[in-house]
């Protein structure tokens, strides 16, 4: 049967308006993550562990990340609900409220572990790299998180060989240490992102399979821990939202509660 031309006009139109309202619901369900950010219980407290994000200079200022930076992803709701976990989980003494910290000060000698979040947008100057190259000599830990991709990838080695010219980056083996501090972490899958929900894809870009990989020390000790094609960060951030599925979420507390207890015992 034909329908006539106003009729089917009408039709499409009826159904595009309810993708968009049920696009707008599904969005709406989702927490801002400054709005809906947990509110620190005694965010002064003296404790044996800080969760520390590192603010950084990027490239390409401007767009969505123009106000704040790319560094602020899912920040602070990421932070603080990742730290709920760590308590739950460990017996180490952790402060409710994060700390943001950069490379521009001497501040950051005084975490053991930092993370870093968005690094395929990062842009460091010779004398930050420096810095961040004494703080990782002198025993201290980054985790870099949610980058994706090959562009991404070769701006994010771009930082690091002005930091390590002479350290390779390697994937870490799962039978390393690292893997194994608390939980025995046997498979490590591709970790999404909350844009799985809305696209059903479990990547980003041309960024198919989850790289797992590190710098380490001359004693073979893990400096830095590269989430590359995963976005820990959301499943922290989303923990919470019973859409996001549990498995993933789980997954992403033992791997950095694993990354955390290593970065104060190695």
């Amino acid at each position: 049967m034909n329908l006539p031309k106003r009729a089917l006009t009408v039709i499409i139109l009826f159904l595009l308006l309810g993708v968009v309202a049920f696009a707008f619901q599904r969005r709406m369900r989702f927490p801002n993550p400054e709005e809906d950010a947990l509110i620190p219980e005694n965010p002064d407290e003296k404790t044996e562990f800080v969760f520390a994000r590192l603010e950084y200079p990027q490239i390409n200022v401007g767009g969505y990340w123009g106000r704040r930076g790319s560094w602020t992803t899912d920040y602070p709701k990421a932070d603080r609900q990742f730290v709920v976990g760590l308590k739950r989980l460990s017996r180490i003494h952790a402060r409710s409220k994060e700390e943001v910290v950069s490379l521009d000060d001497d501040r950051i000698f005084s975490y053991p572990w930092v993370y870093a979040v968005e690094v395929g947008h990062w842009d460091l100057t010779q004398e930050q790299a420096n810095r961040l190259r004494e703080y990782l000599l002198r025993g201290g830990f980054l985790m870099v998180d949610d980058f994706h991709g090959s562009f991404e990838w070769e701006i994010f080695t771009a930082g690091m060989s002005k930091v390590f010219p002479e350290r390779a980056v390697v994937d870490i083996p799962q039978a390393d240490v690292i893997n194994h501090t608390i939980y025995d972490v046997t498979d490590r899958p591709q970790l999404p992102g909350i844009q799985y929900l809305y696209t059903g894809r479990e990547w980003e870009y041309d960024g198919y399979e989850a790289n797992w990989r590190g710098v380490y020390d001359d004693k073979g000790r893990v400096m830095v821990a590269i989430c590359h094609n995963s976005d820990l960060g959301d499943a922290w951030e989303h923990a919470d939202e019973p859409e996001y599925p549990e498995k993933w979420t789980t997954l992403a507390y033992r791997i950095t509660l694993n990354y955390i207890v290593y970065a104060m015992t190695h």
